[in-house]
């Protein structure tokens, strides 16, 4: 069986490989850099699991530019462009989406359509309202930036937005690829599917900007954040997972998702989600006082990253601490090997550690890893576990 798998981000990547152990895979993509990559087996995502499969196992897979290679004989499609949130409209930009949907229509109708991309709450009934004659099911995606493959061979649970034996069919296809055969299953409707995404994203949001929440309380009142931590998880329905204090969540999804959810609820009665949002302003707003009271002459931030074993750095809570810095006149110069440039947002980027060491007298950290010990007193971060 073929299936086309458009986008080879995080999510289009790991379906991709999934599906690519059983059937014959054609991932389209516009980033020919990205597809010759592909193509010799190097994966253009840091994520070790990634690498190992496409260097060492039996994979039907090919990369390709080209939407007639991608489409003709495809009998599924995955959708897995990106979905930008626009702040204009409140809601997330859908136009690739919808893009790809036109490209298949007009040359494979018989393929069903599976939409893996983030979409607001309702868009999926309104395309099938607007294409009747096309199977188009929604499955959202659950994984972690560094860690999307892994997720998805070890998945939390298996969600597909329809009733349908298609439905049954995809989620039997990812099952097929996951090396855990243990997996909740379940099959809904594509609103409710999609509601799932938003509202488990934004979960998590509220988790992160609970413990967070509590660490500026500490830091405030000058009490020890980590024994407070541990005597609130020790409440088995709270759990020691997924606490540890940063700078803010950020990264590709959760920003946008929480936003979306909050545009989706309308004139429905809330204040938790607003909150959930407005949260993560306050947290970045402290975290820079908190800096500032140190009154830094040069602030050094290392990494811009969102998550330590990841390569992307979008809408990283440190770049929202950085701007703050800047905006009160702070020199700024940034460590981040990952940049190939000599600027980035007007800072200096310096790529080697002892050089940007010395020229800083603070260094801000979202996260610690085996580089941040050398700094010593002059390292600021809220990381208490070395972890995400």
């Amino acid at each position: 069986m073929k299936i086309a798998v458009v986008g080879t981000g995080y999510v289009g990547l790991s379906n991709a490989v999934v599906l690519a152990q059983h059937h014959e895979v054609v991932a389209l993509d516009i980033n020919q850099a990205k597809v010759d990559q592909l193509n010799n087996r190097v994966s253009p995502i840091v994520d070790p699991e990634m690498q190992d499969y496409l260097s060492n196992r039996e994979l039907s897979l090919r990369a390709t530019t080209d939407p007639a290679e991608a489409y003709e004989g495809a009998e599924w499609v995955v959708i897995a462009t990106p979905t930008d949130y626009d702040t204009e409209s409140n809601f997330f930009d859908t136009s690739s989406v919808e893009a790809v949907l036109a490209d298949v229509l007009a040359r494979a109708p018989e393929a069903t359509v599976v939409i893996k991309s983030t979409v607001p709450v309702g868009y999926t009934e309104r395309l099938r309202e607007e294409h009747p004659e096309t199977t188009i099911l929604f499955s959202p995606e659950f994984l972690r930036e560094g860690r999307a493959l892994y997720d998805n061979l070890h998945p939390s649970r298996i969600i597909v937005g329809d009733t349908s034996e298609q439905a049954r069919r995809f989620a039997e296809m990812l099952l097929e690829g996951a090396q855990d055969r243990e997996v909740p299953v379940l099959l809904t409707g594509p609103t409710e599917a999609e509601a799932i995404k938003l509202f488990a994203n934004t979960y998590l949001a509220l988790r992160v900007a609970y413990f967070n929440e509590l660490d500026t309380y500490a830091v405030t009142r000058g009490l020890n954040t980590q024994q407070i931590i541990e005597g609130v998880g020790l409440d088995p329905r709270i759990g020691d997972h997924y606490n540890n204090p940063s700078f803010g969540y950020g990264g590709y999804c959760l920003p946008k998702d929480t936003r979306q959810l909050l545009a989706n609820y309308g004139d429905v009665p809330q204040t938790l989600i607003t909150a959930v949002v407005d949260a993560n302003t306050t947290r970045m707003d402290f975290v820079a006082s908190d800096i500032l009271a140190r009154k830094p002459r040069r602030v050094g931030i290392y990494r811009l990253i969102m998550k330590a074993g990841s390569d992307n750095f979008r809408a990283s809570s440190i770049q929202g601490v950085m701007s703050r810095l800047q905006s009160r006149g702070v020199e700024i110069v940034i460590y981040e090997p990952t940049l190939q440039q000599a600027t980035f947002q007007g800072c200096r980027v310096i790529n080697d550690v002892e050089e940007f060491d010395a020229a800083t007298d603070v260094i801000v950290a979202n996260r610690l890893d085996a580089s941040t010990a050398v700094f010593g007193d002059k390292l600021y971060t809220r990381d208490l576990y070395s972890r995400d």
